[in-house]
C-alpha cells in the first residue's frame, strides 16, 4: 500500500483536478439520506458528506447527534439494530451501497472501527488480526499481519487473550484487526473513548501514521474535535441528526462557535448551535 495523492476539500467539490482539469469524484459519498430505526423513530435526516480519497475527514458532534448511526448507514450494519436508510444514497468508489450486506460492504474495501473497540476477548491479539483478514483468499496476509504488527508493536508481545489488554491496547488491536482487511476506507467511531490524554495522544500519531504511510482514506467519527481536528483536513459538526456546519480542519479550529462548544475555549457547559443565532446553516442541508 503507498500514500495516495492529496485532494481538495470535500467542501470545495469533493476531488482534485487532473491532468485534463476534470475533478476526480469522492471515494465516499453520502447523499441527503435519512435513517429510520424500527420504522418510526428519524435519526439522520437528510444527511450529506463526502470523503476524498486519501484523506481524513472528521465527524464531530455531540452524544446523539446520529454520528455513530451515519457509520453503520456507509458499513450495512444498521440491518443488525432494525435500522435502514429510507432516502437518499450511498456511493462509495463509484457504486452505490447502500442496502447491500455489511460482508459485502467490506469486501468492496470498507472496514469499521467500532465504538467501544468490540474485540474477541476470548482470542489472542494474533487470533483477533488474522480474523480482521477474514474476507482475504490472497497470499499477502501474513506479510500485512507483519505490517501491522510494525504499527502495533505491543501487540505482538502480548500473547494471553485480548480481554486482558489495556484500553489502549484493545483499541490498538481494533484498528490493527480493520487493517488487516486491507482496506480503503477505515470507519473509525470514538477511537479515544476511554483513554488517558497520553494514549489519545499515540493513537491519533498512528491515525496520521496510517494515512499518509499506507494511504488509507479515513472518516473519523470523535468528541474529542481537540484530537480529530490534529489529525483530519476536513470535518463536519452535526447536531440532531444534520450536518450543520464544515470546512477545512483549520477553519473550524479558528471558528469561535467551534471553539465554545467544542473546544473549550469558552469554559462554559457545552451549549446547542441551534440556539445561536449567529451560527450559519449550509443551505444544502436545509
Amino acid at each position: 500500500m503507498s500514500r495516495q495523492d492529496e485532494t481538495s476539500e470535500p467542501g470545495h467539490g469533493g476531488g482534485h483536478g487532473g491532468a485534463n482539469g476534470a475533478a476526480e469524484p469522492p471515494l465516499l459519498a453520502v447523499q441527503n439520506i435519512e435513517v429510520v430505526y424500527d420504522e418510526v423513530i428519524l435519526v439522520l435526516r437528510g444527511l450529506s458528506l463526502s470523503v476524498p480519497k486519501g484523506a481524513v475527514v472528521a465527524l464531530l458532534g455531540a452524544n446523539g447527534a446520529g454520528k455513530s448511526t451515519t457509520l453503520k448507514a456507509i458499513s450495512g450494519l444498521l440491518k443488525t439494530e432494525n435500522g435502514a436508510v429510507t432516502r437518499g444514497e450511498i456511493l462509495f468508489d463509484g457504486a452505490r451501497i447502500d442496502g447491500i450486506d455489511p460482508e459485502k460492504i467490506v469486501r468492496r474495501g470498507i472496514s469499521q472501527v467500532m465504538e467501544g473497540r468490540k474485540i474477541v476477548a476470548d482470542m489472542t491479539p494474533l487470533e483477533n488480526l488474522r480474523l480482521g483478514a477474514y474476507v482475504r483468499r490472497d497470499a499477502e496476509v501474513a506479510d500485512d499481519l507483519d505490517r501491522v504488527l510494525t504499527y502495533f508493536p505491543r501487540l505482538k508481545e502480548r500473547t494471553g487473550l485480548a480481554g486482558y489488554l489495556s484500553g489502549g491496547e484493545q483499541q490498538m488491536l481494533a484498528i490493527g484487526r480493520a487493517l488487516m482487511a486491507r482496506p480503503k476506507l477505515i470507519l473509525m467511531d470514538e477511537p479515544s473513548m476511554g483513554l488517558s490524554p497520553l494514549l489519545v495522544q499515540e493513537v491519533f500519531g498512528i491515525v496520521r501514521r496510517i494515512n499518509q504511510e499506507l494511504g488509507v482514506t479515513i472518516l473519523l467519527v470523535e468528541q474529542n474535535a481537540r484530537a480529530a481536528l490534529s489529525v483530519a483536513r476536513f470535518g463536519y459538526v452535526m447536531e440532531q441528526g444534520k450536518v450543520v456546519l464544515d470546512g477545512t480542519a483549520d477553519a473550524l479550529r479558528d471558528n469561535e462557535d467551534v471553539k465554545e462548544f467544542y473546544l473549550g475555549g469558552s469554559g462554559a457547559e457545552r451549549k446547542s448551535f441551534k440556539n445561536l443565532k449567529s451560527f450559519r446553516r449550509r443551505k444544502r442541508w436545509l
